[in-house]
């Protein structure tokens, strides 16, 4: 072989080889996109460079994959359903309570289902591997959550942060046995946030015209 064909021939497979690996990064961006949904654009927008957000991702599908989850005994479903009933039902009469309540019960079903509960990011970015798709609702009702406890949340904010609660909820108690919660399949198949519109009609509108602050600083 000549020096010229074995040129040629490193040259034909350093083609290849670059090929090969165009090929095979752009199937692990495709598969973070489709694992990850909106968290992949978020990620991106907020991260140093889409490589750095990319990286970020894998390193929390890498935790994830070290956590040991577990589905939900169907006692305890009846337990979790019960006591969002209750939650909703304490809304008309206490929504900055029904708040906190929402949050902790959500909290308590990601801890049974095998998720850290530290601190909230960490909390988020565990979350983001299975349940990325419905974390925009969760963030909303932590931003309200954190309004409330500062009592500078509406009356309607609060009805809407049960709502965005109880998405994340129903998802992770594994059924649509909860009441007022849309099926996933149907509201979440194609979508990253549902509109506020899906799941609201069974916690009850606050008779309050003005709909000024709610004072949560009397707490029960």
């Amino acid at each position: 072989m000549t020096t010229t064909q074995v040129l040629i021939t490193i040259v034909v497979l350093l083609v290849i080889a670059a090929i090969g690996y165009g090929i095979w990064f752009v199937t692990r961006r495709r598969a973070l996109q489709h694992r990850f949904g909106p968290e992949y654009d978020r990620a991106v927008a907020e991260g140093d460079s889409r490589v750095a957000a990319e990286r970020e991702l894998r390193e929390r599908e890498r935790r994830h994959a070290e956590l040991e989850l577990r589905d939900l005994a169907p006692e305890a479903r009846t337990r979790y359903t019960a006591a969002w009933e209750e939650i909703q039902a304490r809304f008309l009469d206490d929504p900055a309570g029904a708040v906190r309540d929402a949050d902790a019960l959500v909290t308590e079903l990601v801890a049974e289902r095998g998720y850290p509960t530290g601190e909230y990011e960490e909390q988020i970015a565990h979350l983001s591997v299975e349940h990325a798709r419905t974390l925009g609702h969760y963030r909303d009702a932590h931003e309200i959550s954190q309004l409330s406890d500062r009592g500078e949340a509406t009356t309607e904010q609060l009805r809407q942060a049960v709502v965005h609660y109880r998405t994340l909820f129903s998802e992770l108690l594994g059924t649509d046995a909860t009441p007022g919660v849309a099926s996933t399949t149907d509201t979440h198949a194609t979508d990253t946030h549902a509109t506020d519109t899906d799941a609201d009609v069974d916690v009850p509108v606050q008779r309050d015209p003005a709909d000024a602050p709610h004072d949560t600083s009397r707490r029960s």
